[in-house]
């Protein structure tokens, strides 16, 4: 008898399991999102993990990794949702979406840029902080070379200095071969930087000074609303010359601005599949780049975590995550923030 109770639990256990919806059973397991290492990635990726812990009642955690990483682990299903994916620009991802493992949901924000830039008193000067102008013709990347000793770098004399992403990054890539294709390899030295904070902080540190920096940059970022910068003018996009800039062993990169800014949530096919509810909400995300800048800016000056952060963001912007989310999703992301 004890035998067929011990049976019998078992096989009721088995059934209740398998009753449960799909999303039930798999709440135990966190939904692994990729842990980003710049700004944005990463208050954004905390936005919507807040509102997936608090309004879908789904545990989640943060795995890291670089870019190219991250979305070969976002392919293999090892983690589920990169929140800040910049879809198109790595072989990786155009890959693994060709075989229908990943998917881009939505256009989170709008108006997002990336490209190379210099302060503004570089050019113009600035007559309040007596900095007088130091390359007044430069205009686009084709002028760079002549200005290759305004940019010094101080560890390679008769060289200027490109700030370029982190390695790791597929921006990195990118400008590495951008390099190549500007003709700029004998004027100027690719310096990458250890992390997106230390590249803030060389970028910031220069710009305070009123010394002159050739970097890097996108937007939405703080940086773009605290100073005064110009982006550098690009030969036109051109697909062909772009898959030879994404391609690191590309011996003979072509010349192209970067393939326009789309940002979207990048998500597993089977948490496409899994969790349609959480991908309907993903699709409807749109963040004002304003707003989100703003956020930015408070984030770093003040030094703040993302989780303070996004609970400010939530409180002060009802009407901009509302319309994310069906209304009963809404009211409970609402009472936890009370």
């Amino acid at each position: 008898m004890k035998g067929l109770r011990v049976l019998l639990a078992s096989a009721l256990a088995v059934f209740c399991v398998t009753a449960m919806p799909l999303q039930a059973r798999a709440a135990a397991q966190p939904i692994h999102f990729a842990d980003l290492n710049w700004e944005s990635g990463s208050l954004i990726t905390d936005i919507l993990r807040y509102i997936v812990e608090k309004g879908y009642g789904l545990p989640t955690d943060m795995l890291p990794g670089t870019t190219v990483t991250l979305e070969t682990a976002l392919a293999k299903n090892d983690i589920q949702v990169i929140a800040e994916e910049w879809a198109g620009r790595s072989p990786v991802w155009v890959k693994a979406e060709a075989a229908g493992e990943v998917e881009a949901v939505g256009d989170t924000v709008k108006g997002a840029t990336e490209g190379w830039w210099v302060p503004e008193y570089v050019i113009k000067g600035d007559p309040a902080r007596g900095i007088k102008p130091l390359a007044p013709d430069l205009h686009g990347v084709a002028d760079l070379a002549r200005y290759k000793d305004v940019f010094r770098d101080p560890e390679a004399p008769g060289k200027g200095r490109f700030l370029n992403s982190p390695i790791g990054w597929t921006s990195e890539i990118v400008n590495q071969q951008k390099l190549k294709a500007y003709g700029l390899t004998d004027s100027y030295v690719n310096f990458r930087s250890g992390s997106g904070a230390a590249l803030d902080a060389e970028i910031t540190s220069s710009i305070r000074r009123g010394k002159p920096i050739l970097f890097y940059y996108w937007s939405p970022t703080p940086l773009l609303g605290k100073f005064k910068l110009v982006q550098l003018e690009e030969p036109a996009f051109d697909a062909e010359a772009w898959k030879t800039l994404t391609d690191a062993n590309n011996p003979d990169p072509k010349p192209s601005r970067s393939l326009a800014s789309k940002l979207s949530i990048g998500v597993s096919a089977p948490f496409k599949a899994q969790y349609p509810q959480v991908v309907a909400f993903f699709a409807k995300v749109d963040l004002p780049i304003d707003v989100l800048n703003q956020a930015l800016a408070k984030m770093s000056e003040e030094r703040l975590p993302p989780r303070q952060v996004t609970q400010a963001f939530l409180k002060d912007h009802p009407d901009v995550w509302k319309a994310w989310l069906p209304a009963d999703v809404a009211g409970k992301v609402a009472a936890s923030l009370k």
